[in-house]
Formats: structure tokens, C-alpha cells, sequence
């Protein structure tokens, strides 16, 4: 856990885009063994946005992106660098984030992508506060894409009704007088659970062969209840301990920006927490579990309905494959 001293540094702009295409509970009964009623109870997702055929996670992140430039006011020459979370990136290499930049014209920009499953788009967030903070960069692109509907078995009816596409992004950089700032971050993961969420086809412990093929071993695949276990035992505690060393009882914080992987998971721990469920911001009802995108999803929406008030405490946590974890907190 640590504290972002140095140059404060602020949310500038925020921007978001999801493909056209809605696959819905109802359409989804005619692929696999399932009802709109059982996807419901156990996730409360009713749709997805799936990408159309040509839309690649680098072209959604342009979309999400040019919005996030326009509404922060900074243009992409003025970028010093551009960061992708995603787990379903075009290509291995080269990563998003270098497509992207030359996509924007961004020509003073460096450029990475952030792999750590759905805590990707936290973990990216951090990176970028810290690098500003630190005096390193000065305007950073901070975005989470995902189209997941690529790496998903179609098949299995206890992934495939999870998850959708769609990309988020922000600008950060130096906080202005009167312009709110990130405070704190805490990041966190547990090896030891690696197995509880893969996509193994294809690379090194498992290179491209029809047996990988024929076991599917190219799509994702999730331990589902030992995932449950494991955030249920780990996620309250963590986020009680992190708003406690950050200064704040779990109360203080304004507005709850959890992954939106599961509304069980997330009132559940809500409650664990004592929170109020109308400080919990959700729309996995209408997008599914974006990954590393959810939490910019439900941020640039939260922003474009002109929600958040000056002084609000924000904090953004999730959890993924890895088993990763973390939290980040921002004050408005």
C-alpha cells in the first residue's frame, strides 16, 4: 500500500464505447442450456455488446479513447504515454497500446499493454498515477479494451453468458488548483490460485496443436466456485485493511467502483462491508463482465450522467486471473 506523493495527480477526461451488436439472456437460450432466469440469479446480467466482425480491441480502444482526449481537453501530441489493459489483445505482439498510438498519432508517446486479468484496468490506472506523481510523465492514456467474445467457448454455457466486449478510457495528469487527485493505491496478488482462471492454448507451456485445439484449451476457463471462495475470503478483508491505511473507514468512500464480474460478488461484499448499496455503481445488467474494461465502463458512464460532486472519495478495486487484486482511491 502506498500513498501518491509528489505532483497530485487528476482525472482529466473520461470516454467509453461498446460494440452495437446486443446478445441478450433470451438470445443466448438458443446457443446453450440456459434461461434468461438462471443467468439473472446467479450474475444479474441481462445483455452483452458483442463486437462486429472487423471490430478488433484496438479499434474499439481508438473509439473510447477519442472521447476521453476530447473531454479532457489534451491532445494526443501532448501524450507522454499510452497504456492498454486488456487480456484479449489483437495480436500477441505487437500489443494494443503500440497500435493505438500510432492510431491517435500520438508521436511522443511510449507505449505498453498490462496483462493481469480483470485487475488489469486498476493495476493500469496505479501505473499512470505513479508515473505522473513521480514527475516521469506528464499526460498519460489510460485505457481498458476487451473483446472477449473472440476467446470465449460459445459452448459452454458457464463462461459464455459472463462476458461481453467493450473499451473505457481516461486521460490522467497533473491536478490544476481545485481539480481533484488520486490519493492512494494498493496492489496485490496470490500465485499460488493461478489455475483458477487460464487461457493456456497456444504459447509456451502449451504450444498451438490440435490437442490443444481439441481441448479447447484456447478459450478461457474459470474454476468458477473456487473463484467465488476465493474473493469471498480475500476481498473484504482487503479492502477493510486498504481504506483503513488509507485513512478512511470503508463509509467515507462516496462511490464504490467494483469489477462488475458478478452482482452476487458484489453484494455480497458490499455487505460484508457494511456499505450502502446505493454508494455501489452497476451496470453489469447491461454489459456482462467487461475484464479490464469494467471499471473505465462504469466511470465514463457515472461521468457522462453527471453524477460525481466535488470532494467525493472514489475507489476502483477488482480482481482477476492470477489470482491478481487490488484498490485505488481518488478524490474528486
Amino acid at each position: 500500500m502506498g500513498f501518491f506523493n509528489g505532483v497530485p495527480v487528476s482525472i482529466k477526461g473520461t470516454g467509453m464505447y461498446v460494440p452495437e451488436k446486443v446478445l441478450t439472456n433470451q438470445d443466448l437460450t438458443a446457443m446453450v442450456d440456459t434461461s434468461d432466469e438462471w443467468i439473472r440469479d446467479r450474475t444479474g446480467i441481462r445483455r452483452r455488446h458483442i463486437a462486429a466482425e472487423g471490430e478488433l480491441t484496438s479499434s474499439i480502444a481508438e473509439k473510447a479513447s477519442r472521447e476521453a482526449l476530447r473531454n479532457s481537453g489534451i491532445s494526443p501530441e501532448d501524450l507522454d504515454m499510452v497504456i492498454v489493459a486488456t487480456n484479449s489483445p489483437d495480436t500477441l505482439f505487437p500489443g494494443v497500446a503500440p497500435k493505438l498510438q500510432g492510431m491517435l498519432e500520438a508521436k511522443k508517446a511510449g507505449a505498453f499493454d498490462v496483462q493481469s486479468g480483470c485487475t488489469s484496468g486498476v493495476y493500469s490506472m496505479a501505473i499512470a498515477a505513479g508515473g505522473i506523481a513521480s514527475g516521469v510523465w506528464k499526460n498519460v492514456l489510460v485505457v481498458g479494451a476487451e473483446v472477449l467474445s473472440r476467446i470465449i467457448d460459445w459452448t459452454d454455457r458457464n463462461t459464455c453468458v459472463l462476458f461481453g466486449d467493450g473499451a473505457g478510457a481516461m486521460v490522467l495528469g497533473p491536478a490544476a488548483d481545485g481539480e481533484g487527485h488520486f490519493i492512494s493505491a494498493n496492489m496485490r496478488s496470490d500465485g499460488t490460485k493461478h489455475d483458477q482462471i487460464t487461457l493456456l492454448g497456444g504459447l509456451v507451456e502449451y504450444p498451438a496443436s490440435g490437442e490443444t485445439l481439441e481441448k479447447k484449451l484456447h478459450y478461457v476457463a474459470m474454476k468458477g466456485n473456487d473463484v467465488f471462495k476465493f474473493v469471498n475470503r480475500v476481498i473484504p478483508p482487503f479492502l477493510k485493511e486498504y481504506c483503513l491505511e488509507s485513512g478512511f473507514q470503508p463509509e467515507d468512500i462516496s462511490w464504490w467502483f467494483f469489477h462488475q464480474a458478478n452482482q452476487r460478488i458484489i453484494d455480497k461484499t458490499a455487505e460484508r462491508l457494511g456499505i450502502n448499496p446505493e454508494k455501489v455503481v452497476i451496470n453489469i445488467d447491461e454489459y456482462g463482465n467487461t475484464s479490464a474494461a469494467s471499471v473505465f465502463l462504469a466511470l465514463s458512464e457515472f461521468m457522462r450522467e453527471g453524477k460525481l460532486q466535488k470532494g467525493e472519495k472514489l475507489l476502483f478495486t477488482a480482481f482477476g486471473a492470477g489470482m491478481t487484486y487490488g484498490g485505488i482511491i481518488y478524490e474528486a
